[in-house]
């Protein structure tokens, strides 16, 4: 019988610490910030493998473009040189995941390129010029809200037939990339 009374005091301790911990405001979560991937893949039919020296991956969240606070840096999580040319259909390269960011209006995503850019074409390695006629700083329109509690799947698509071109003149290649960004947005 004590057993029995011991029990249900037990129960009903455990019952009401647990509703009683437990307010709303501690369920609610008030950030306002979303939550970005970033994924790369490309739209190539050219035998020739392109390699990109990736960076950083950026997204302007000021109107003004050429403002100092412009562009916000996204956590890279896959830097370096890439084969680019492998990154068809369902394959792509992950170079943010997961990242916290305020939820703002978002203008434009970019890449950032470094100097090592080249072409495999015969296996014989052509520099891709992005410094003087070339741009080692590509960016997309994407104009969209990002609001908070949200995640948002990005996927830059660049398009590599239209993006590497050859300098008669220059008598060089040149790395001009043409950049289609899609969005998907998730709850959480």
């Amino acid at each position: 019988m004590k057993q029995i009374l011991l029990i249900k005091a037990l129960c009903v301790l455990t019952l009401v610490l647990t509703t009683s911990s437990c307010a709303k405001d501690d369920i609610e979560d008030n950030s306002q910030s979303t939550q970005l991937t970033v994924k790369l893949k490309s739209s190539n039919q050219s035998s020739s493998k392109v390699y990109l020296d990736i960076q950083d991956v950026q997204i302007r969240t000021d109107e003004n473009p050429n403002s100092s606070n412009s562009w916000k840096s996204l956590t890279t999580i896959n830097q370096g040189v890439f084969n680019v040319s492998d990154l068809k259909e369902n394959n792509t390269l992950l170079l943010v995941d997961g990242f916290d960011f305020e939820a703002t209006y978002a203008y434009e995503i970019r890449l950032v390129l470094g100097d090592n850019n080249f072409m495999d074409i015969n296996n014989v390695l052509h520099s891709l010029d992005i410094e003087t006629l070339g741009n080692a700083k590509p960016s997309n329109l994407i104009a969209t809200q990002l609001n908070s509690k949200r995640r948002y799947d990005m996927v830059i698509d660049i398009d590599l037939e239209k993006s590497v071109s050859y300098n008669e003149e220059e008598n060089m290649m040149i790395l001009n990339p043409k950049l289609y960004t899609s969005i998907r947005q998730i709850e959480y």
